[in-house]
């Protein structure tokens, strides 16, 4: 195992962690991106490129931009219904 694997194992292992941890939806999405684009680079510096050019499109941009429309849309809904109860 290289030097850059093993930061990149690491690397991986600390940001996962840390998306456990957040507890907001929204910094939880930004850090999913992050860790994302982490371990597409765990899969480049273990010589899989196509399978980080799908992590990178899959998890570092497409889930994230996913769960906050979701989370938008989910407050939209909760304010809608608010406004409806007032009434």
């Amino acid at each position: 195992m290289t030097a850059v694997q093993a930061v990149a194992l690491l690397a991986v292992a600390a940001l996962g962690t840390g998306v456990v941890l957040v507890r907001d939806p929204a910094r939880q999405a930004l850090a999913s991106s992050v860790f994302g684009l982490a371990l597409a680079v765990l899969f480049l510096a273990f010589q899989a490129p196509d399978v980080a050019l799908s992590q990178i499109v899959v998890g570092a941009v497409a889930l994230p931009a996913m769960i906050l429309l979701t989370i938008r849309k989910v407050a939209r809904a909760r304010s809608a219904g608010e406004t409806e109860a007032r009434r």
